[in-house]
């Protein structure tokens, strides 16, 4: 497992701190899990774009579907 150091100002550690008290985990582990969610989700750009071609052609995708026989 990698470990990354990054620097926050007292202030910023501070809410962290209050953001991680209320989530029930230590700084840590909430900044972790918080990372891991940021990862995980598809990026706004592609949902934007995968968004407007399935809109734009689904008028096709429904023709494809249930071909007329």
């Amino acid at each position: 497992m990698t470990m990354i150091t990054i620097p926050l100002s007292e202030d910023r550690f501070a809410q962290l701190r209050i953001w991680a008290e209320q989530a029930g985990l230590p700084p840590e582990e909430f900044l972790r899990r918080r990372v891991e969610q940021l990862l995980d989700r598809p990026d706004e750009q592609f949902r934007q774009a995968a968004s407007y071609v399935l809109q734009k052609n689904a008028e096709l995708y429904r023709r494809l579907a249930c071909p007329v026989t």
